[in-house]
């Protein structure tokens, strides 16, 4: 039998060694209460674990230890094996308590350790030299029937286990996950506040509506029409620190985005966020680079420093993303002088237009991996979410060329095209043609999809030990709204200061202004993002209120704040989650959170958003109206709140 505790799952409270043995301050509570015709019942002394169940080692051969934990099947780590005492009065009583009771019963046993049996012992756990003698045993708490076997190998559905979160958490993978989350946290806590002197500082969670970035929640307040909101990060707190000489901050901060779930993304999040002053784009990566060395698990491969740089141009020119996988290759090419004579129709439109180009992707083995359906897939893809066409080429065996168009193209054009995309034998080719920006994005996505695909048929790309980071910068400060192209928007957030070459273009050609701002990129996930911030108030309101239209009354508190001597700063936030859901190779970063939302952002173990009475909303002058449907639809509805003063 196997008793396993995880993170100490039982109190032993405030307890102190006496000599070999540990025993509780508190001393014990052995007697019965009674209230009213209630029999409360009789509790033993209060728990007192010698040891926990994973730290026995041969070293503790001969010892008498006391155990509290779970009673299981087998949990990889953190597990002691229990075997019953000689006597046959204590055996026949400690059997009966430890057989009979369910799993994941909670016990408390006391025994010796001894070695196990020759041939019976497990070199995979580090407790599979030694063993426990049980002299007496105790159900603390017996266990009801579980929706779930707390086994990792079971498959359970992602809704059953956010449902029992509480269950969820004793598995394995979960332990490890949440362990590691608090390991690595604080050897960034030490190396930022013991290493470089930044001093950790909270900032509020409410706060007011503030222009630009993602959509805020709000939360009602007492007084009439007036409502704070959750801040999506602190950015605004931290630049307002730096101004207040605090000079090196950060924060492990929780941040809020009222927007749809992703399996990256979770209305509530938290980020390593922070802030420097007196500091430039290469110091902060700088610092961000021994950061993640320091703090990064001893399980994995170091980390080598510095990390490549590329900017938004190049990535997007080569990946058609601007944070690329650059595990694998399978890299853009811009093919376009090879068919500047083409026959192919639809080339030749493309070619005609300024800004047309050709431009590919060469998979290699595609021909050998890909299907018919995978084909058909890739150019439904293409049309319907890019407008474009792709056309598929084959390299088969004695290198014939087969292909819808392979008829089309020329034998000088067959021979530039393998000499500048290197093709093999049973290579496939994408290509596609139009606009530079629209072409590499599609084939971007098409890389990528690619590359599933082959991974799936056993061709191995993408190394999941590799952790390949990488640095993009120079991204453009504006981008034209998507709803009204002759406006501009920010490309990150308007606090962004201009790369100092390009300010003379903010009052001619703001749209080609280059920002400084830096994301950090982690095996194809921006696991980061930061920029030195405008610490000018003029410049910041000429860019708030001229370029962006946005309403600088909003915002009067930062550009005070500016005006009264702020030094230059820059800071940088990394999304906590991310960085353990890609370490840890989890499919969610819901699986490296404790208690996580749902997909549609809801908590289904307290089942949370609720409603509320409408008594309790008046205080608020907060009314609620319901859609004029059915009783049913209108009980399963989500309400709108609509201010009623």
């Amino acid at each position: 039998m196997y008793l396993g505790s995880w993170l100490s799952r039982l109190s032993r409270g405030l307890s102190r060694p006496i000599g070999k043995t540990t025993q509780p301050v508190w001393g014990s509570l052995s007697r019965s209460l009674t209230l009213g015709a209630q029999r409360i019942p009789e509790f033993s002394s209060f728990v007192a674990r010698t040891n926990t169940c994973g730290e026995l080692r041969s070293s503790h051969l001969g010892q008498e230890v006391t155990l509290c934990g779970w009673i299981q099947y087998r949990r990889l780590e953190s597990v002691s094996q229990l075997r019953s005492g000689s006597s046959v009065g204590s055996a026949a009583s400690v059997k009966k308590i430890l057989c009979e009771a369910p799993l994941e019963s909670v016990v408390k046993v006391t025994g010796t350790v001894i070695s196990r049996p020759p041939g019976q012992e497990n070199s995979k756990m580090p407790t599979g030299e030694i063993e426990i003698r049980v002299k007496t045993a105790e159900l603390l708490n017996a266990c009801k029937k579980l929706p779930f076997e707390i086994k990792d190998f079971m498959k359970k559905t992602e809704a059953l286990r956010l449902q029992y979160r509480y269950l969820d958490l004793r598995s394995f993978q979960m332990q490890y996950n949440l362990r590691l989350r608090s390991q690595i946290v604080m050897r960034m806590r030490e190396y930022l506040c013991n290493l470089h002197g930044f001093v950790d500082v909270e900032t509020p969670t409410l706060f007011k509506r503030t222009p630009g970035g993602a959509k805020e929640f709000l939360v009602p307040s007492r007084e009439p029409g007036k409502f704070y909101s959750l801040p999506q990060s602190p950015q605004q707190f931290k630049q307002l620190l730096m101004v207040g000489g605090l000079d090196r901050y950060f924060q492990v901060a929780r941040c809020y985005r009222d927007e749809g779930s992703r399996p990256d993304r979770q209305p509530e999040f938290t980020q390593i966020d922070i802030e420097m002053s007196f500091v430039d784009q290469t110091g902060i990566q700088r610092l961000i680079e021994g950061l993640l060395q320091y703090s990064w698990p001893d399980d994995k491969d170091p980390v080598e420093i510095p990390f490549p740089s590329m900017t938004f141009a190049e990535a997007l020119a080569t990946y058609g993303t601007d944070k690329p996988d650059i595990r694998f290759g399978m890299k853009i090419v811009d093919i376009s002088d090879v068919f500047r004579n083409t026959e192919i129709r639809f080339l030749q439109d493309a070619l005609a237009k300024p800004q047309g180009t050709v431009k590919a992707i060469c998979v290699p083995e595609g021909a050998k991996y890909l299907r018919k359906q995978d084909i058909a897939f890739i150019r439904d893809f293409a049309t319907q979410h890019f407008s474009q066409e792709v056309l598929p080429v084959f390299l088969n065996a004695k290198r014939n060329w087969s292909s819808p168009f392979a008829k089309f193209i020329m034998e000088e054009e067959r021979l530039e095209l393998s000499r500048l995309m290197e093709i093999q034998e049973d290579d496939m080719v994408l290509l596609t043609a139009g606009e530079h920006e629209k072409a590499c994005s599609l084939l971007g996505k098409l890389r990528l999809q690619c590359a599933d695909l082959l991974e799936m048929r056993g061709v191995v790309l993408r190394d999941p030990a590799l952790f390949s980071f990488l640095w993009v910068v120079d991204f453009p400060l504006f981008v034209t709204k998507e709803e009204s192209p002759t406006e501009l928007e920010s490309a990150h957030h308007p606090f962004t200061a201009p790369n100092p070459s390009d300010i003379y273009l903010l009052y001619t050609e703001p749209e080609k202004v280059r920002g400084q701002h830096y994301d950090l990129v982690l095996n194809g996930s921006e696991i980061g993002g930061g920029s030195i911030r405008i610490h000018d108030a003029q410049l910041q309101r000429y860019i708030l209120a001229t370029l962006l239209k946005e309403d600088v009354k909003l915002l009067s508190h930062l550009l005070q704040a500016l005006d009264y001597g702020a030094p230059p700063h820059g800071g940088i936030a990394l999304g906590l989650d991310r960085l353990l859901c890609l370490v840890t190779g989890a499919p969610s970063i819901r699986d490296v959170i404790a208690f996580p939302k749902s997909y549609r952002g809801h908590d289904l173990m307290s089942s949370a958003p609720d409603s509320v009475p409408p008594e309790e909303l008046k205080p608020y002058h907060i009314q609620v109206t319901w859609p004029a449907d059915s009783e049913e639809e209108n009980a399963a509805a989500t309400p709108s709140k609509n201010l009623s003063s």
